[in-house]
């Protein structure tokens, strides 16, 4: 099984850069965040005509996830127990051959001394709820999505820089922390150990040529996953080209 998570920043504006690297990866699913439009004027037709089956939660302009599936998706939960109609557009959940796939695209916080920030905790918080609440560590459940969190200081380019700052805050880091401590691992980390290891570049100040990134694009794993993981990398190349996304592709592969 092959799972991607891409932070795509715009289906439209990306789309024929999706087709490609579906093309090019072949996944069994494709978990997309920022879609950035309605479910009705998502361009599912294009995928479609390849094969592919659609699943999409948006809403205009801001956020949306979407999954993109060989398979059809089983069980889709669109949102977060609780949400009411206008919350955010945030998560979509679905099982494919037996796993649970969480998209997940968790709240930029924008700076730790705003109701942002406030609000991305506490979004945390009610993942981690649902967490706990429909799954138990046992299960093969894979969470990924663009976290905006950078774990460690080998997830930072400038860790002095980005201390205490969003993305690199000791709140975010504890309340992800508490993710581990319930019984998900870092599947990257569980394969690579070096830094200067990113998946997301500021588009300005030559963000991407100087690798002055981040990685905050994640995908976490139950231990039934953890034991079939077999590899889990960032495609770097993804980020070069016309029109990018700031964000690049992050893929795993399961036995």
């Amino acid at each position: 099984m092959r799972l991607i998570t891409w932070n795509v920043n715009s289906i439209r504006t990306r789309l024929e850069r999706v087709l490609a690297l579906l093309e090019r990866h072949d996944p069994d699913v494709l978990c997309l965040q920022e879609t950035k439009v309605v479910d009705e004027s998502f361009p599912r037709e294009a995928f479609e005509a390849k094969g592919w089956h659609v699943e999409t939660f948006g809403q205009p302009t801001y956020n949306g996830v979407a999954l993109l599936s060989k398979q059809p998706a089983e069980d889709v939960q669109r949102g977060l127990p609780g949400d009411d109609e206008d919350a955010h557009k945030r998560l979509i959940a679905a099982t494919f051959d037996g796993v649970r796939v969480i998209d997940a695209y968790v709240p930029n916080g924008k700076d730790p001394e705003t109701e942002h920030f406030t609000y991305k905790l506490g979004w945390l918080e009610r993942l981690l709820a649902m967490i706990e609440d429909q799954y138990t560590p046992d299960d093969p459940v894979v969470l990924l999505g663009d976290f905006n969190i950078a774990p460690d200081k080998r997830d930072v380019h400038d860790p002095a820089a980005w201390e205490g700052k969003v993305h690199f805050h000791p709140k975010e880091h504890a309340i992800l922390a508490r993710f581990f401590d319930w019984g998900f691992a870092d599947l990257f980390r569980w394969h690579e150990r070096g830094d200067g290891l990113y998946s997301w570049w500021d588009y300005r100040r030559l963000g991407f040529q100087l690798n002055h990134g981040l990685r905050i694009d994640l995908v976490l794993g139950t231990e039934p996953m953890t034991d079939r993981s077999e590899a889990c990398f960032i495609d770097r190349d993804e980020r070069k080209g016309q029109q990018p996304s700031d964000h690049a592709p992050v893929v795993a592969d399961f036995e």
